[in-house]
């Protein structure tokens, strides 16, 4: 073997090195997120490691630049050297099998390995690969090339391809509570309430909604005696004001503003002279989105109208809460439970229980569709208003219906699963 076969040799190993390094840094950075890479630091006890890399991480697609462009740089070095010493072999016989033989240790060594110890060690990769990209960064050269040769490519993309998504997304979010409370940084009660919080994000407004049916309320031309009798009656705190008919709310009116009014005297006064202006929200709104509104224009109770105008429901502040921190209950809830169990492992549900929310408690996947709650599921299942003791089977379950109230399914008895012989 010649010295320029040795020289050629050195090389290539020394670039397929090269390469290996820049494989696992570009792959631990590419597959960590921020909020993992905050949860590591907290144990490791290095925190300018830890600093540089979350700095790194706000700035990601600039900070790769120059790692890609030199591991681009590395794999073309590597098949130029692995021909050229495949080449330099004596006899037309040995090309083939030497080119082979490198190209399957290259891609091992440099591709495969590299790779897969990133993704199994994606936390302690990531935080040595920072300086390696804080090296790459300071060869201005090579930094001035790759941010130039990147922004002609995202110059060639389409207007819709350019734009950023989200650092963190809640997948990650919720890997990160797995992985916490596996570890027990936090306890079961924290993460459900991570959970609750996530999703309370795509709930929509219909989905937490007291249902029109379910609506208490008085007519406009009722009295103040009358109305806080009413709201007492319901353990309500606000009560809405119809004009003509329950599409029609004119007003909300506050307990507080009809003790007030009867302590003045004023108990046979109109009450929707003490009503406050209602809001109106539309149904499909996402609830974090009412929350927020509530918060800034500082009211409590909104009136939900469906596509056509009519109205579909009342959602609360407290309705809204009890979808992040579990059901609120006080000595003035007069409300039937949603579930109880029963003997023999059967479960009793009210109609108006979402599916989700049952899915939860048993453990289920229950059909999915244009429905929000138990009740709405078994009419669809039946196609027809159902009557008391019908039953339809879902998951092995029995859904036998206990109550109907008007056309509403009200209570339903929820069978044990069956056991196969």
């Amino acid at each position: 073997m010649g010295v320029n076969e040795i020289v050629g040799l050195v090389l290539l190993v020394v670039a397929t090195g090269c390469s290996a390094v820049l494989v696992a840094a570009e792959t631990s950075l590419v597959h960590i997120g921020r909020a993992r890479a905050e949860v590591i630091g907290d144990g490791l006890g290095d925190d300018d490691r830890v600093e540089a890399l979350l700095a790194l991480l706000d700035r990601r697609s600039e900070a790769l630049r120059p790692l890609v462009l030199a591991l681009v740089l590395c794999r073309t070095a590597t098949v130029a050297l692995l021909v050229s010493w495949a080449y330099q072999r004596p006899g037309a016989g040995w090309v083939v099998p030497s080119a082979v033989a490198l190209g399957l240790f290259v891609f091992v060594v440099a591709e495969a390995l590299p790779r897969s110890v990133a993704l199994r060690r994606t936390d302690t990769v990531a935080l040595r690969a920072v300086g390696v990209v804080g090296r790459l960064a300071s060869v201005v050269p090579l930094r001035w090339l790759a941010t130039l040769l990147a922004t002609l490519s995202e110059r060639l993309l389409p207007r819709s391809a350019r734009e950023v998504g989200p650092d963190v997304t809640e997948e990650e979010l919720l890997a990160v509570a797995d992985r916490a409370l596996a570890t027990r940084s936090i306890d079961e009660e924290e993460h459900e309430l991570i959970e609750s919080v996530i999703a309370f994000g795509g709930t929509l407004v219909r989905e937490v909604m007291v249902p029109r049916p379910d609506i208490v309320g008085v007519e406009n031309g009722c009295t103040v005696q009358t109305a806080l009798e009413e709201a007492v009656s319901g353990g309500h705190s606000r009560i809405p004001v119809s004009g003509d008919g329950i599409d029609d709310i004119v007003g909300v009116v506050h307990v507080k503003d009809l003790a007030r009014a009867h302590l003045d005297g004023r108990s046979g006064d109109p009450a929707v002279q003490m009503s406050r202006p209602p809001s109106f929200i539309p149904e499909t709104m996402k609830a974090d989105d009412l929350l927020r509104q509530m918060q800034s224009e500082r009211f409590h109770l909104a009136v939900v109208v469906d596509e056509y105008g009519g109205t579909a429901g009342l959602v609360t502040m407290e309705d809204l809460l009890e979808e992040v921190v579990g059901e609120i209950v006080d000595e003035f809830d007069l409300e039937e439970p949603l579930s109880q169990s029963l003997a023999g492992g059967d479960l009793r549900v009210h109609g108006r229980m979402p599916v989700n929310e049952l899915n939860d408690l048993l453990g289920e996947d229950l059909p999915d569709g244009d429905w929000d709650t138990v009740g709405g599921l078994i009419f669809n299942a039946l196609g027809h208003v159902p009557e008391v003791g019908e039953a339809v089977e879902f998951s092995g379950r029995r859904f036998c219906i206990e109550q109907v109230v008007g056309r509403r399914i009200t209570r339903i008895r929820v069978g044990a699963p069956e056991v196969s012989q």
